[in-house]
């Protein structure tokens, strides 16, 4: 098996993998301006990728270029036969890892038993990992794909003690912990002791699993600092990607790069609009993008004025011509 995770440096820095955020237009931009160690597709269904008809209309998600290796291809399910044809097909298509959903709250993917759900069901997210583990084997002429979960630190309540063992015990390659409960979705600050508690445990059972933490994460230099205080191997970043392409860019010095030009912004801005309508177009709503420009336009004298006229645009030349028209009076003013 050839294990990426082993060859990466410490503290490591990665992307978290967000439901039509990360799509395959927004982490081509990311690798162009600043890739982090480790990209994950966003979340599949790997019940969908078991069923030929439901996979062809899924590839899309699972779409990746050379340059965001390593890619880890993230799949959610609570049925061990579906995590297996799934597995088997991500190692079919290259992908680098394979990494379980056993945090996210969504009620519709807790309706299935998969997310956040999984915390209350050990023994099917046991099963579920061997399914993947297994899936990937065949998948790969035998050679296998380091297996890796995300997910929180307990569903109503801290269920660290009885959880995280468990899944140190299936020997995965990499877990992520998202410093929270189900409960607590993002309504409260991520609790970071929790993941040194993680690291404890690991070292305690004598694991070589990599403990990635999660959650309130500012930038790089807020990163370094809770790798420092936790131990753990590295630190997945999430909401501050964005409208900040370039949040990965200096991750391997001390200090953040000066904020850049607001020229260099949008015009970053509008590649990623163009690469979205060119690689998602026909099958993903617009309104995705757009919740883009939020980011990108913001904090700035006249930036809710602007982010207004290009909610209302209906095309890339519309969007391209108010940018222009702000870019003249501001540069003016």
């Amino acid at each position: 098996m050839n294990n990426f995770w082993k060859k990466l440096p410490k503290p490591f820095f990665v992307l978290a993998p967000m439901a039509d955020v990360t799509d395959a237009a927004f982490r081509r931009i990311i690798t162009k301006y600043g890739k982090p160690d480790v990209m994950w597709t966003e979340f599949v269904s790997a019940d969908g990728l078991a069923h030929p008809l439901a996979r062809e209309k899924l590839k899309i998600d699972l779409a990746y270029t050379e340059a965001e290796r390593p890619i880890v291809a993230q799949l959610f399910s609570s049925n061990p036969e579906n995590m297996f044809a799934a597995a088997k097909f991500c190692a079919e298509l290259g992908f680098d890892g394979i990494d379980i959903n056993m945090g996210c709250p969504d009620k519709s993917i807790e309706k299935q038993g998969a997310g956040a759900a999984m915390i209350k069901n050990p023994e099917a997210a046991r099963a579920v990992i061997r399914a993947a583990r297994e899936g990937a084997q065949a998948g790969s002429a035998g050679l296998g794909l380091p297996i890796s979960v995300k997910t929180r630190v307990g569903y109503n309540k801290v269920q660290i003690a009885e959880w995280i063992p468990m899944l140190l015990s299936e020997d995965l390659a990499a877990l992520t912990i998202h410093a929270r409960t189900r409960k607590e979705m993002s309504l409260v600050p991520a609790k970071w002791e929790h993941v040194r508690e993680v690291v404890e445990i690991r070292n305690k059972m004598g694991k070589d699993t990599l403990i990635i933490g999660n959650g309130d994460v500012k930038d790089i230099a807020d990163a370094r600092q809770k790798a420092f205080q936790t131990g753990c191997d590295g630190i997945m970043l999430g909401r501050a990607i964005f409208g900040n392409p370039w949040l990965f860019s200096n991750s391997r010095e001390l200090e953040n790069a000066p904020p850049l030009a607001l020229p260099e912004k949008f015009r970053v801005m509008i590649e990623h609009t163009k690469l979205f309508l060119e690689l998602l177009g026909n099958v993903k709503n617009f309104a995705i993008m757009k919740k883009h420009y939020k980011a990108y336009v913001n904090g700035f004298d006249g930036a809710k004025e602007l982010r207004v006229k290009l909610m209302e645009a209906g095309t890339i030349e519309e969007i391209e011509a108010h940018v222009q028209e702000f870019l003249s009076t501001y540069q003016s003013a």
